[in-house]
């Protein structure tokens, strides 16, 4: 259980180490404390990030944290979301992440509150909610969960300017592998909202859905958002937006991940392509190679020939429709939503339907 979640619990079977992280003076983030405490989750130590690491090489379908590891790859993902990303060039988006907010918290009566970010990367969005709850006067804490060291920090920075008295106690973790989250965020006595934003179109539903609605439990609110394909026409809606993937910065931030293991520019290309998955369609990119080339990880060595070819990314695109039916299947019931003017990007305010809150106890 991380201190400060609201709950008790007598053991948890979370293995987890406190790291202190001196945060950089010259950092551009406001500097509130000099440590931040990290706990780390048993699915982010060294020896099951490197099993997972071969396993996605052998496979040739590469794990989505490994685009997010190292400071480079996120400034480089960063860069990719301030230009693209519709919550930073829409200002309708802006309003209507907001607007949910101010919609979750009107739902909660309590004093204490809890924040639980889920997938948070830079946590500016957690930020805000966490500011606009102390604006209300309620006393908040946060528990900031990302895959990423460079982008949990600094959603930990962030949590700490927007509301410098509040408990924060960010957890390095991997929700794929996770499968003991309810029992590390325990019992609230809080009342929580768990927020999982712009996590869903880089998961398999059925492996991350089950999750989500296991640790989600009575009273607890989820904002969950979701990136939308635009206009009557689900498939030519996802062609419509293939530029915010098919360009120069996400394939320089793709392309990363490949050249720190060995891999050169000339070596092949990144191909962006919308396939369907279910009923789903989504947008996938594939390094080709076009020359042979050797990659190491960990002393094993991967050989690839001309034509072989790696998954590298995968992004799902929804619709209102699509995102209301996933999260029915998993017992997730949506009570408001808010979809931006422009369609690319929608907030849905869920609970757990009654009925299904016994069995996930």
């Amino acid at each position: 259980m991380i201190p400060g979640s609201g709950g008790r619990s007598a053991a948890t079977p979370l293995l987890c180490q406190e790291r202190k992280i001196r945060a950089s003076r010259r950092s551009a983030l406001p500097i509130v404390k000099e440590i931040i405490k990290v706990a780390v989750h048993a699915s982010q130590f060294p020896a099951t990030v490197k099993e997972t690491l071969l396993e996605s090489l052998r496979s040739r379908r590469i794990a989505p944290k490994f685009h997010y590891q190292s400071y480079k790859q996120a400034q480089l993902w960063l860069a990719v979301h301030r230009a693209f990303s519709p919550a930073c060039v829409d200002p309708d988006c802006e309003t209507i992440y907001d607007q949910s907010f101010a919609a979750a918290a009107d739902q909660i009566a309590e004093e204490n509150v809890n924040v639980t970010g889920l997938g948070c990367g830079s946590g500016h969005k957690e930020a805000r909610l966490l500011h606009l709850l102390s604006k209300r006067g309620q006393k908040v804490s946060c528990l900031p969960c990302d895959v990423s060291l460079p982008l949990l920090l600094t959603a930990a920075q962030h949590a700490q300017a927007a509301f410098p008295a509040s408990p924060c106690h960010p957890l390095l973790c991997d929700l794929s592998l996770a499968a003991d989250l309810r029992e590390i965020l325990g019992e609230a006595e809080a009342a929580r909202i768990i927020t999982f934003f712009g996590l869903i179109p880089n998961f398999e539903p059925e492996q991350i859905l089950p999750k989500l609605s296991a640790l989600t439990r009575e009273k607890d609110l989820l904002l969950f958002s979701a990136n939308l394909a635009p206009g009557p026409d689900y498939f030519m809606g996802v062609q419509r937006v293939l530029p915010g993937y098919d360009n120069p910065q996400t394939r320089a931030w793709l392309m990363a991940f490949l050249e720190d293991l060995g891999a050169e520019a000339g070596d092949g290309a990144v191909n962006f392509s919308i396939e369907k998955a279910g009923d789903l369609l989504r947008i996938a990119a594939d390094f080709r190679f076009l020359r042979e080339r050797e990659l190491i990880a960990y002393d094993e060595r991967f050989v690839f020939k001309p034509g072989d070819v790696v998954r590298l990314f995968f992004s799902y695109r929804h619709t209102p429709l699509t995102v209301r039916r996933i999260l029915n299947a998993h017992h997730l019931q949506v009570i408001e939503q808010w979809i931006a003017k422009s369609e690319e990007e929608g907030v849905f305010l869920c609970r757990k339907q009654a009925g299904e809150l016994a069995k996930s106890r």
